[in-house]
């Protein structure tokens, strides 16, 4: 092994073993680290040459991505852009469990102003017992629903009769108009 002002690099023999190689890998952290390379002041026109530069290697990537993408199976209709992410569906919460979460907020901040814990309230309110359809009650909804759909029903299939009948008309009379008399004066 030989140092270099602080920087590693590792030497092999040749395949004869005569000459001293140095390894790729290493070589190459070497040459990155490469203390005695002088420093560059960059200038604005350097910067602007070096951004027209990558962005002109971008546009290269991006025609390249576009091309494989278009081997695939899905073929062109994907974009070279990422695609976006579906934002997954918010979680509901309960009236209660939302009540509890205000509160606990609350007292976060009451803590963090120093003010003291606001009182809880004085009784819980109890829950109200979920309500229950009654057999009765179910029976008059399914009876009112099935004269709607009747009633829906017959509209439909008067509405289609009127247009058969007009149809009808139209065809026993083809082309001619009547013209209504006009009243001559009695004189």
């Amino acid at each position: 092994m030989t140092s270099c002002r602080g920087a590693l690099a590792v030497l092999t023999l040749d395949w004869q073993g005569t000459r001293l190689l140095p390894d790729r890998q290493n070589a190459l952290t070497w040459m990155v680290r490469k203390t005695d390379m002088p420093i560059q002041k960059l200038s604005p026109e350097i910067i602007t040459a070096a951004i027209l530069g990558f962005e002109e290697q971008k546009r290269n990537i991006d025609s390249k991505i576009t091309e494989l993408r278009a081997m695939l199976p899905g073929g062109p209709g994907e974009t070279a852009s990422t695609p976006e992410v579906p934002t997954p569906k918010r979680r509901k919460f309960s009236a209660a469990a939302r009540r509890r979460m205000k509160e606990a907020q609350q007292r976060r901040w009451a803590k963090i102003k120093g003010e003291s814990e606001p009182a809880a309230p004085a009784k819980p309110v109890a829950p109200k017992p979920k309500r229950k359809l009654s057999a009765a009650g179910r029976k008059a909804i399914q009876d009112a629903l099935r004269r709607r759909w009747a009633q829906k029903r017959a509209d439909a299939a008067e509405k289609t009769a009127r247009k058969k009948g007009a149809a009808k008309k139209a065809a026993k009379k083809p082309g001619r108009a009547t013209v209504p008399a006009v009243a001559q004066p009695a004189g």
